[in-house]
């Protein structure tokens, strides 16, 4: 695996958490393949960019209405397959969410994907959300 390469799916985690915490749909939604499967224990699984723009969107919304998501991620590791173009990557996952001056965190958890090098950029094919346990979040 070349550095340039482990650079490269560590700043797609970054992209990605940054872009959703922000609202920006358009970011969220380029950090996957085209026919990506998302899932999560907020959505089930989805799979290909319009669902997962309806999904940013709806972040996007909440964030509109004043609800700021932090999307923390720690201890990215990633193997790359010998052909170079697809790898395995996980990172730990802790997420706060402030409302009306109030914050609480999700159940710490990891991201489990698969991501694709296409036209030399980095992006995921498959993204799973796994939680330590069961949670409720509303609104979203």
């Amino acid at each position: 695996m070349s550095v340039e390469d482990r650079l490269a799916i560590g700043d797609l985690f970054v992209r990605y958490a940054t872009a959703l915490d922000r609202g920006n749909v358009a970011s969220v939604v380029d950090c996957f393949t085209a026919d990506a499967e998302l899932e999560s224990p907020v959505i089930g699984v989805i799979a290909g960019r319009d669902a997962i723009r309806s999904f940013a969107e709806r972040f996007a919304a909440q964030r509109a209405g004043g609800t700021q998501f932090r999307h923390m991620i720690t201890n990215i590791a990633a193997e790359i397959d010998p052909g170079g173009d697809r790898a395995r990557a996980t990172a730990y996952l802790f997420v706060m969410i402030t409302r009306s001056g109030e914050t609480r965190s999700l159940p710490p958890g990891r991201y489990e994907c698969d991501a694709v090098k296409e036209a030399g950029v980095w992006r995921f094919c498959r993204r799973t959300v796994c939680h330590d346990h069961d949670y409720t979040l509303d609104g979203i």
